[in-house]
């Protein structure tokens, strides 16, 4: 891999702290600490590129807090302007990364997502199973406690055969060094680490093992073949990479391998041949959480707008699936609810 130029005082320049936080921003301008931030935002950003510049900048400490989405996970926020630091960071790294990852890489990615995996990994089981005329199989994994066992400094080594500015990676130690474990759930440079690192194990399997149907999302990974064999073998090759080359380790309860012709559970939807359909547990929570906006509705606790963002979100979900009659139970359910919380408005 060959190594990149980049200027350290280009990151911390005031102009790119500048567009760093135009970027940052978006759609946080309500939220009490951005606003703080920005009330002096000037002062704020040219202390910070004083600091940076100077090499004195210390990165505070964290706010956990827990999430369910639906798993719950332990986030840790950064203060706004470790935020913009790492606003900056990603800003100035992503470009020079993002090419050198494999195509099918789909996490945290301009252009990419979750949909877009979903429709890959269909295009990739009816290429296998010969549209559809022959069994094929998956092997479905994902790496165990995958952000919290990442190895520091063997991510450090990686940036470091591409980014060889010294001040640059004293500033990526840096924002490493200030989460005691792995990396924090919540930073955006998270992301993008993430990729990094996994991308060497993308590079392994397409040009070491020379599998040509894989899709990887974060650390969720797909192998398609018709040789459930070939699959079979595959498991030990790849975990005996992964722990002797990054350090981290297959989940031996999530290692699955799956007839296509039974469906294909990924991210969210279940694939199947001629079909893409909801997740049944996923289609339980839509509704669960439907019920609970139009309740929030009703007492004001939130604007028709965001009701009808998350509204049109639930909707966005379905409509990468085969899901007409779903669509349609959704639209009763939610006029059903209307016609309820309406009756009991009136008769109050």
């Amino acid at each position: 891999m060959s190594t990149k130029v980049i200027s350290y005082e280009g990151i911390i320049a005031v102009e790119s702290l500048f567009r760093a936080w135009e970027r940052f921003q978006l759609g946080k301008k309500k939220r009490k600490d951005v606003q703080i931030f920005n009330y002096h935002l000037e002062d704020n950003i040219f202390d910070l590129h004083t600091s940076l510049k100077k090499s004195i900048y210390t990165h505070d400490d964290y706010i956990p807090f827990y999430v369910n989405d639906p798993k719950q996970r332990h986030i840790h926020k950064a203060t706004v302007k470790d935020r913009l630091v790492h606003q900056a960071i990603y800003s100035s790294l992503y470009p020079i990364f993002d090419p050198t990852f494999i195509f099918d890489s789909y996490s945290c990615r301009n252009d990419k997502g979750t949909h877009k995996a979903v429709k890959r990994l269909q295009v990739f089981l009816k290429k296998s199973s010969k549209n559809y005329s022959q069994d094929t199989y998956v092997l479905k994994c994902d790496v165990s406690k995958y952000f919290a066992s990442v190895d520091k400094d063997i991510l450090l080594s990686i940036i470091n055969k591409t980014i060889q500015d010294e001040r640059t990676i004293f500033l990526i130690k840096k924002v490493l060094d200030s989460f005691p474990r792995g990396l924090p759930l919540g930073n955006l440079t998270s992301q993008l680490f993430a990729n990094v690192y996994l991308n060497e194990l993308d590079q392994f399997i397409k040009h070491e093992l020379h599998i040509r149907h894989y899709i990887r999302y974060c650390d969720d990974f797909i192998i398609v073949s018709q040789d459930e064999k070939l699959l079979d073998s595959l498991i030990e090759k790849v975990d005996g990479f992964l722990q002797q080359q990054l350090k981290i380790k297959l989940h031996p309860r999530k290692i699955l391998i799956r007839k296509f012709s039974w469906g294909i559970d990924f991210l969210g939807y279940v694939i199947l041949p001629h079909y893409i359909l909801p997740r049944t547990k996923t289609k339980k929570r839509l509704f669960q959480k439907l019920d609970k906006k139009m309740e929030e509705l009703t007492r004001d606790y939130i604007s028709y707008d965001s009701f009808n963002q998350s509204l049109q979100s639930y909707f966005g979900y379905l409509k990468h699936a085969n899901s007409f009659k779903l669509k349609q139970r959704l639209k009763n359910h939610l006029y059903f609810l209307h016609s309820n919380t309406s009756d009991k408005s009136s008769s109050v």
